[in-house]
């Protein structure tokens, strides 16, 4: 039985091979373990993700699924930690819970899988959800949020084994930040974050992952209308986002951004984008 460890990191004897020398050696390396989502008592999938941020996670989940439409709707979430994993219960709304039967469908999550399992195919893509319009955002902050980015991926910097997720405000302020080796469970964890009570909505979210629809699914799923990605954008992820009315931003690095969709929601240098612009810099 592999032993679950709560800590982020952990430290691992190595042989180093570099061109003809060998040396023995301790490295860090990225931990993950198994997490159950249990509703209302009823397992419904087992993911793979970093052992930080849970209760996080599986808020964000949970409304990134459309298990539940809004945080309200979750009744409360409790962490166990078993001999071979984490358990984490997570009571809903009876209404919700019902639903959830009825659709229910088997996944196994995997790193860096969004869709292992997923019994049947229409279920892949879930139906359009239409973000609000009401975010300005000033594409020339991007260089600098890409600097301050640095700074709040700790894992990734000592591992490199890690994806973020970050929201961001209009004055290209990071206000939340999470790490995780899977990017899906980065973008969950972040949702849920900023889903709670009270909490500030972020105007842009920005993944050091590429953006596949999945993430863009889970953007509309959470409200958000800006979405910048470091690497590339998929096709599906681009019709997503269309349909989404969501702004979708790719190849965010080097002074560069590629917009894919809904331009209006961006300016530069004070001036909106036309809705022909494609790339800028």
């Amino acid at each position: 039985m592999l032993e679950v460890s709560k800590e982020v990191t952990v430290e691992r004897n190595i042989t180093l091979i570099d061109r003809d020398n060998i040396s023995e050696r301790s490295n860090i390396l990225a931990n993950e373990v198994r997490i159950a989502l249990v509703y209302n008592g009823i397992s419904h999938t087992v993911m793979l993700a970093t052992p930080e941020d849970i209760e996080a996670f599986a808020i964000g989940f949970t409304i990134s699924e459309r298990i539940v439409s809004n945080i309200n709707e979750i009744k409360g979430v409790d962490i166990e930690y078993v001999e071979n994993g984490v358990i984490v219960n997570i009571e809903i709304t009876q209404r919700c819970f019902m639903a959830l039967k009825e659709q229910r469908r088997s996944m196994a999550g995997r790193t860096g899988c969004g869709l292992c399992g997923v019994a049947q195919l229409d279920e892949a893509v879930k139906p359009i959800k239409e973000v609000p319009n009401t975010v300005n955002f000033d594409l020339g902050l991007l260089p600098d949020v890409l600097l301050k980015i640095k700074e709040f991926q700790r894992t990734y910097e000592i591992t490199g084994a890690t994806h973020a997720a970050f929201g961001i405000n209009l004055a290209g302020d990071v206000i939340y930040a999470h790490e995780d080796i899977g990017r899906h469970i980065a973008m969950d964890k972040l949702i849920g974050t900023f889903s709670q009570r009270n909490a500030e909505k972020p105007a842009a979210v920005l993944l050091t992952s590429r953006a596949s629809f999945e993430m863009v699914q889970k953007a509309a799923s959470a409200g958000v209308e800006v979405l910048f990605a470091i690497s590339a954008v998929t096709a599906l992820a681009a019709e997503v986002a269309e349909q989404s009315k969501i702004t979708l931003v790719g190849f965010c690095r080097n002074g560069r951004a590629t917009v894919y969709t809904h331009p209006h929601r961006l300016q530069l240098h004070e001036a909106p984008l036309q809705p022909a612009l494609a790339e800028c810099e």
